[in-house]
């Protein structure tokens, strides 16, 4: 059996596992990568890439029947699903390459197409999968053809994450689909019921109801439970305007077959009949086939337990991204795999900072947040709420799109905590307020920023200016003036 002793020994090839393997291996460290799936992981595969390109045709589409609006008369456009979903394929194909084994090879990782188990603490056994986990070509030179020992002087577990379907009675005798499956799918749901009103299931309810689905929503909890309610308040009325049935605070009690439908039931005994169903109800780390028990590796419901500089129990591994049970998106991945190069390659204490973590919904409009929410922040004290609509912004008139706003936190000295986002290009307009939190900015720092007009940045800005308004135009500064006025 063949025994290797790298540097690094990668298990999963996501976003996290690739950052950590090309970064490591192009600063002198021997790496070796094991996946037993596709390279690129859940956001190439199933994730981010195929739900984003989902929703450009969606938008698209919807665009086209708003042509009215601009003086622009089109017919209803013509969707063809199966196209749509070879659109989205060819996406990813286009990305691939980027993933691929060849390419890390090239970089010098050696990548095995293999399952990763734990033997003991510093070894790992990988057992060769069919097929490779190639992206855009073969598998690539470096792929095992037999069982491997790997015994590195560091490993880094990133598994990524797995679909979680609740235990509904009667699901598992009815077809659905996840987000691992949905994008395979080339036929138009008449009806989609989603259950799971998180992102993964808004964003893809939306991009169906776009392209001509009939679509409900159903969830025990309230849609987006992450994020502020007052601006999720305002998306949901934009879903329902689009003609998506929400569902609520209300739970599933059971799933069946009946005739070609699949019929839904709630716990108030209603009934949702549809022809499609997609459970979009969260992930869970995808933890089992390792055996971290074996390594001396605690872990839980959540996912690994590590530190706040992503080492686990075993102090020869760290856990990222989905596996090490954080927050589960693609630029956390990332954003752990920095952290986990440091410690290991260069001995640094470098930890896991969330306070200017942004997250997106990438719905039409947007909604982002970074920092605390209001109610979090009312916790730690008294603060001021601070918001400007795009109603009032020139750009989102321009663009006949003016819905949503810019909702701002702050405590009663300026400090900016918190700031949530719905409107377009949401997603891009966090990145400047991400920054002030950061760096522990106060409002003045964007009140007084210069912005372009017509932007939509500068509904944040006069946002941020409206934390003087009392004073600049208050009583006070009035006696001022009047006094200044006197001596000319």
């Amino acid at each position: 059996m063949t025994a290797l002793t790298p540097d690094l020994c990668v298990i999963g090839a996501g976003s996290g596992g690739l950052a950590v393997a090309a970064g490591a291996v192009q600063m002198g460290a021997s790496v070796v990568l094991v996946e037993r799936g596709r390279m690129g992981g859940d956001c190439l595969n199933y994730g981010c890439v195929p739900s984003k390109s989902l929703l450009a045709a969606a938008k698209l589409a919807h665009a086209w029947r708003r042509g009215g609006e601009f003086g622009l008369v089109y017919a209803p456009p013509q969707i063809d699903f199966a196209a749509v979903g070879d659109s989205v394929e060819r996406v990813i194909a286009r990305l691939a390459p980027t993933d691929s084994a060849e390419r890390f090879e090239r970089l010098g990782v050696r990548v095995i197409a293999a399952e990763a188990r734990f033997l003991d603490p510093r070894t790992v056994r990988a057992t060769p999968t069919l097929p490779s986990p190639a992206s855009g070509g073969g598998s690539g030179r470096g792929v095992s053809t037999g069982d491997m020992l790997i015994r590195p002087r560091r490993f880094v577990i990133a598994s990524g994450s797995a679909p979680f379907t609740p235990p509904i009675p009667g699901v598992d005798g009815v077809p659905f689909f996840t987000n691992e499956t949905v994008f395979a799918n080339r036929v138009l749901p008449e009806h989609l019921v989603v259950i799971g009103g998180g992102p993964i299931g808004v964003e893809l309810a939306q991009a169906h109801r776009r392209l001509g689905a009939a679509v409900t929503i159903i969830d025990a909890g309230p849609l987006l439970p992450r994020d502020d309610p007052e601006l999720v308040a305002l998306l949901a009325a934009r879903l329902v305007e689009d003609g998506i049935v929400l569902k609520t605070g209300v739970a599933v009690a059971a799933a069946a077959q009946v005739g070609t439908a699949i019929a839904v039931t709630l716990a108030t005994g209603e009934r949702v009949e549809g022809s499609h169903l997609l459970i979009a109800a969260g992930r869970r780390p995808a933890l089992a086939a390792l055996d971290l028990a074996a390594a001396g590796i605690d872990a839980n419901s959540a996912g690994i337990v590590v530190n706040s500089r992503l080492r686990t129990t075993n102090r020869r591994a760290y856990a990222i991204g989905d596996a090490a049970g954080g927050p589960q998106f693609t630029h956390v991945a990332l954003y752990h795999a920095g952290i986990v190069i440091r410690n290991t390659l260069f001995r640094l204490p470098s930890r896991v900072d969330y306070r200017a973590l942004p997250w997106v919904t990438y719905t039409d409009p947007e909604l982002a947040q970074v920092g605390i929410s209001e109610a979090a922040a009312r916790e730690t004290g008294p603060v001021r709420v601070l918001r400007w609509p795009f109603a009032d912004n020139d750009r989102a008139h321009t663009e006949r799109d003016n819905s949503g706003e810019v909702k701002i936190v702050v405590s009663r000295r300026g400090r900016i905590l918190g700031v949530t986002i719905l409107g377009a290009g949401a997603g891009d307009l966090i990145l400047p307020w991400a920054l002030a939190i950061s760096q522990r900015l106060k409002i003045g720092a964007m009140a007084n920023l210069i912005m372009p007009y017509p932007s939509r940045g500068d509904a944040g800005k006069r946002a941020a200016a409206s934390f003087y308004t009392p004073t600049l135009f208050g009583p006070w500064t009035r006696r001022l003036v009047r006094l200044l006025a006197r001596f000319g």
